[in-house]
């Protein structure tokens, strides 16, 4: 038996100014992506422990992961795309894909559609299991050319292996007891924001997704997996939709209406209202004067990496000075120029720089970039191992590090933008974050398994970024109308 499996993933934010090109997704090709992926807490992790323990030859042509940007480069989807096909066209039993569901190339709207209809010209009969991130904006195209397909059921996201188990399952039983699922999908016309999606926390992500984990208890439905979408993607599927695979088409059909009617009835409970940044910043003040230990924890969810932002708009930090906080620490912010200055200036020496707001976002006026002054504190390669719980024990890096110390904040400038995933991002370069009075971090999720923890409290802070909650700064055209709440009078039958 051989079975192909690989994984390519990337949230496309459309209206973000980063660029896509294949190095952005470091692929790893062939032997090493296969050496790569053993092990790894991920859906294709969990693929090749299930093709060991058949003893199947198995194919990896690619591992590759960018972090949100904007549209895919034709030139690096093609490249892609085309390893994958190639190992197809060479023949094989079973194929299994960790994608994302939310990716857009410059030429394909629906790029995991567009991938999964050219595999389904070379294989049509070969059983096809795909892994999605609980933020895929699901199309009929992608359903159309899958046998299952399963999605993450955490927010943040510590269920990628056990998603892969699930799928892989599904297709043993489809290679061994000739079973063969029936998919439907419902689509209401909703954007749910990001902060509405903790899985963690009592509210209606946690119920509906306790209710798809009950509907997989029930005779015949295989799969039930509600897919929250990423909403900053302008396509006339973005949205939240469900996926359920049964052994009839009439109970999946049944299932999905269900879960569809369910949501839409509770659809206003997915709507984040963010507040002014001042009323942001003197909640923090007064949580700081309060009871508790450690740091408030400041979140700047308009310019979060890992939903395309730039990581270098300063509203946030700016905000904070000029309030007269003081203990503040801040960072990851990306500016390369900013970090050559610093190592150009040497540690422990004065330095001024210009910091931020280099990056022009369409459609936002342009900010000048924060004047600071201070001594480097700190200069590190950038690199760090992940704890846990989300990518643990993987290593990263943030391109070169500096920090800044400027007497009422330490500031971290790295050259390439990154999500908070460890406190090791800070003690790495000196400095302890449960020491700070302020923490300021540009994240909207990944960070509070390790960052909340610590914290006496936590505020989000709305920022001008193109990650923003605030629908209203975003041109949306190809995006089917109405949509709620971007229209809030919809009238929406589930069938």
């Amino acid at each position: 038996m051989r079975i192909v499996t690989a994984r390519l993933n990337h949230e496309t934010n459309t209206f973000s100014p980063l660029a896509t090109p294949l190095a952005a997704f470091h692929p790893v090709w062939g032997e090493a992506a296969r050496a790569a992926g053993t092990g790894s807490a991920t859906a294709l992790g969990a693929f090749l422990a299930f093709a060991e323990s058949r003893g199947a030859e198995v194919a990896v042509p690619v591992m590759a992961h960018a972090n949100p940007s904007g549209p895919v480069a034709d030139e690096a989807f093609e490249a892609l795309s085309a390893a994958i096909l190639a190992a197809v066209s060479e023949g094989c039993e079973a194929i299994l894909l960790d994608l994302h569901g939310a990716m857009v190339t410059e030429s394909h709207d629906d790029g995991e559609g567009e991938l999964l209809a050219r595999i389904r010209a070379i294989a049509p009969q070969v059983p096809l299991g795909v892994a999605l991130d609980l933020h895929a904006n699901v199309t009929a195209r992608m359903v159309a050319h899958a046998d299952v397909i399963v999605g993450f059921k955490t927010y943040p996201h510590v269920d990628m292996a056990e998603t892969g188990a699930h799928v892989a399952r599904l297709v043993g039983r489809m290679l061994d007891d000739g079973l063969r699922p029936h998919q439907a999908w419902c689509h209401p016309p909703l954007l749910a924001h990001t902060l509405r999606m903790d899985t963690r926390v009592p509210g209606a992500m946690a119920d509906f997704i306790a209710q798809t984990r009950a509907m997989e208890a029930r005779p015949g439905i295989l799969a039930a997996t509600l897919f929250g979408g990423f909403s900053l993607a302008d396509l006339a599927e973005t949205g939240v939709s469900f996926v359920v695979a049964a052994e009839s088409a009439e109970q999946a059909r049944a299932a999905a209406d269900e879960l569809g009617e369910a949501i839409w009835a509770r659809r206003a409970e997915f709507v984040y209202d963010e507040a002014p940044l001042a009323d942001s910043i003197a909640r923090a003040r007064e949580a700081a004067a309060g009871r508790g230990q450690g740091p408030v924890l400041l979140l700047d969810h308009g310019d979060n990496c890992m939903s395309g932002g730039t990581c270098d708009v300063m509203d946030v930090l700016a905000a904070c000075l000029e309030a007269g906080l003081d203990g503040l620490v801040a960072g990851p912010i990306c500016d390369p120029e900013a970090v050559a200055a610093l190592y150009a200036a040497g540690a422990g020496a004065a330095a001024e720089i210009h910091l931020g707001n280099r990056i022009a976002l369409p459609g936002f006026p342009p900010q000048a970039p924060l004047a600071l002054a201070g001594r480097v504190a700190a200069l590190g390669d950038g690199s760090y191992v992940v704890s846990g719980p989300t990518y643990t024990g993987q290593r990263f890096s943030m391109g070169r590090a500096a920090v800044l110390e400027t007497g009422r904040a330490r500031v971290l400038v790295t050259e390439e933008p990154h999500e908070p995933w460890d406190l090791a991002i800070f003690t790495g370069v000196g400095i302890d974050p449960r020491e700070a009075r302020f923490l300021i971090l540009k994240s909207r999720m990944y960070c509070r398994p390790v960052f909340e923890p610590i914290a006496r409290a936590v505020v989000e802070c709305a920022s001008a970024g193109v990650t923003s909650s605030d629908y209203g700064l975003f041109p949306f055209a190809k995006l089917a109308r109405p949509t709620y709440p971007i229209d809030r009078a919809v009238a929406w039958p589930a069938s």
